[in-house]
């Protein structure tokens, strides 16, 4: 099977052109395989890019366990450049992914995309958290001394805890920066901390919004483990619209693996 390895802020993917439908990828123990470290390739997720009638194209995502997951901001940059290389698209697309259709643009030189997120009208509370769905479901709570924070021991505890234990949930600690945020995220799925989450660090974006009563056009940078990312988005106090996720998408290498 050939494959290409793509990353984006940090956040790793395989990527499968399966526009042949050559691969069938309904298979958690093939997939986790594949997206193991040391006895596969290794990555956060695994994408197959497909055919979709009335779209550049589909895209089928994965997590790390082998289960289909809800979006990946990341994972979903990833494929449009992926897409870009391939020659399906050039500047601008339209594609579609588990939550629906995405547009998205990207840079003449392919590695820095702009993507489209859904629309976010419900933000909840869980005691001084955020809760949210921004393509992926995701609880955001603020910190401090974030550098030195036990993401995984703290993410843990609060994924497995009785409210979010059965379907999951994504953690996101934040901390504010003299410019912007300063996140880390511990992924369902992947049930570790992870460089970058793209529907996290928007969650975020938006939660901080939303808690420090800004309204109008909002242009968010945040920084994780893997890089820098950027978040715009309109708000006019009851909805968010107009979100994009913003930042790098970038070839690693590829190859041939033996099934």
């Amino acid at each position: 099977m050939h494959f290409y390895k793509y990353q984006g802020a940090g956040n790793d993917f395989i990527l499968i052109d399966n526009r042949l439908n050559a691969i069938n990828h309904h298979n958690p123990a093939f997939i986790s395989k594949i997206c193991d470290r040391r006895f596969g390739i290794g990555g956060d997720g695994m994408m197959f890019l497909q055919n979709k009638p009335g779209f550049d194209f589909e895209m089928v995502y994965y997590n790390a366990d082998g289960q289909p997951s809800s979006m990946c901001g990341n994972g979903g940059r990833c494929i449009v450049a992926f897409a870009k290389f391939l020659g399906i698209i050039n500047n601008k697309t339209n594609f579609q992914a588990v939550d629906g259709a995405h547009y998205a643009k990207i840079s003449d030189s392919g590695d820095w995309v702009s993507l489209q997120m859904i629309d976010v009208d419900n933000v909840t509370n869980d005691g001084e958290a955020y809760v949210l769905n921004t393509g992926s479901p995701h609880y955001v709570k603020q910190v401090t001394g974030l550098a030195e924070k036990d993401v995984y021991q703290d993410g843990y505890e609060i994924r497995n805890n009785q409210t979010y234990k059965k379907d999951g949930i994504n953690i996101n600690f934040v901390e504010p920066m003299a410019e912007g945020y300063f996140v880390r995220t511990y992924e369902r799925g992947v049930e570790d901390e992870t460089f970058a989450c793209g529907t996290g660090v928007t969650a975020v974006a938006l939660a901080m919004a939303k808690h420090n009563n800004q309204t109008g056009h909002i242009d968010t940078p945040v920084k994780v483990l893997g890089g820098n990312l950027n978040i715009k988005f309109d708000y006019d106090g009851v909805k968010f619209t107009n979100i994009f996720l913003e930042g790098p998408a970038v070839k690693v290498f590829e190859g041939e693996i033996i099934l």
